[in-house]
């Protein structure tokens, strides 16, 4: 779908979790079409934080805990969105092992807490709850996940995941649908992209090892992801929300990921990091064995968003490494943050170019 300005502009939008990587460039994105986007989200947690660099402003202050119910309505109710995108979460795996209630807070009774205050506001027409695409029972099959695949989870983490899926579709079908609002749930594959310094998370591990001379450790070199710029997802996020604007009734959930042939070792994106970077450092690989379970293979089939959202990813795996690792250069060699991140977006937008019409929900 095409993102156009004439849809977005002087929509009120709510992003939660606006001040983390993804949140960052989605605010960023529907500012630059015109929306009035509101936040709502902690404050960065990583230093240097993409959020601060784009100028700290974008989405207002917004400094509220998703798990604080009152402070959530009350926000809600103040901003009155009409299109919400949920990106609020504890987001990482190894993360998940360490504080699993807390995941669990923040993931499920925090996905809980927004549509509660959803569900009395009267302005609101579009949810978009994003979720992960390891929600899914991972048997290591070497088969893409469909949609309709069942729901799991091997680690707190994934598991929280699912369960905000079935919590997103309880409300729907108690409380949205019978007023025509549109809910679904979006699951993306492992997403890179400038201005990420999450820790345990390949691409940012890299660069900061590289940067200051230090050993990478890489736990799982062999483990296959569906590797995407984050510009990809977010465009579908945008390209749903639209749809559920439109036409609200018959949609669950959607994959957002790269075509098949894109998925890739950690191991070979990493070859493609150090050489578009300019140069690595000392690296220990290793057997797949260190920390907790992970999982070796997944990836997403996305023939859904395909057919009912006209979502086509728009960049290779080769050309998603090269523009990552060029934004880490650049920014590291003084170049402004917004700049490189307008110039991205604006790049991908001119192969947005499809002027398919919405089909219905299969």
């Amino acid at each position: 779908m095409t993102m156009t300005n004439e849809f977005w502009r002087g929509k009120r939008v709510l992003v939660t979790g606006h001040t983390g990587f993804k949140g960052s460039w989605l605010t960023l994105w529907l500012r630059e079409l015109g929306a009035d986007v509101s936040g709502l989200s902690l404050a960065p947690e990583t230093e240097p934080s993409l959020h601060l660099l784009l100028g700290g402003g974008m989405g207002g202050p917004g400094i509220i805990d998703i798990r604080d119910r009152d402070a959530v309505t009350h926000h809600v109710l103040k901003t009155k969105p009409q299109i919400v995108f949920h990106l609020a979460a504890q987001a990482l795996v190894r993360a998940g092992y360490r504080n699993p209630a807390e995941t669990y807070d923040v993931n499920v009774i925090g996905t809980a807490n927004l549509l509660d205050a959803l569900r009395v506001s009267e302005d609101v027409r579009s949810i978009v709850v994003v979720t992960t695409d390891k929600v899914y029972h991972n048997a290591e099959t070497g088969l893409a996940f469909m949609e309709s695949d069942p729901l799991g989870g091997h680690d707190p983490y994934s598991a929280s995941k699912a369960a905000a899926e079935i919590v997103a579709a309880s409300y729907r079908a108690s409380f949205f649908a019978a007023r025509k609002i549109g809910l679904a749930t979006a699951r993306a594959g492992n997403v890179i992209g400038g201005g990420d310094w999450a820790e345990d998370r390949l691409i940012p591990d890299a660069v900061r090892a590289w940067q200051g001379g230090e050993t990478l450790q890489v736990r799982r070199p062999r483990a296959v992801r569906p590797w995407q710029h984050v510009l990809e997802p977010l465009g579908g996020y945008m390209g749903l929300a639209q749809r559920l604007w439109q036409m609200p009734d018959g949609i669950e959930s959607y994959n957002f990921g790269p075509d098949h042939g894109e998925a890739a070792s950690v191991g070979a994106v990493l070859k493609m990091a150090e050489r578009h970077f300019g140069g690595g450092g000392a690296t220990v690989l290793g057997d797949g064995t260190d920390g907790p379970h992970e999982a070796g293979y997944l990836v997403l089939d996305s023939a859904r968003a395909r057919a009912d959202l006209g979502y086509q990813p728009r960049w290779r795996l080769a050309e998603t490494v090269k523009r990552t690792m060029e934004w880490y250069r650049a920014q590291g060699q003084g170049q402004a943050a917004l700049d490189l991140c307008l110039g991205d977006i604006r790049d991908f937008a001119a192969l947005a170019t499809t002027d398919e019409p919405l089909r219905a929900a299969g």
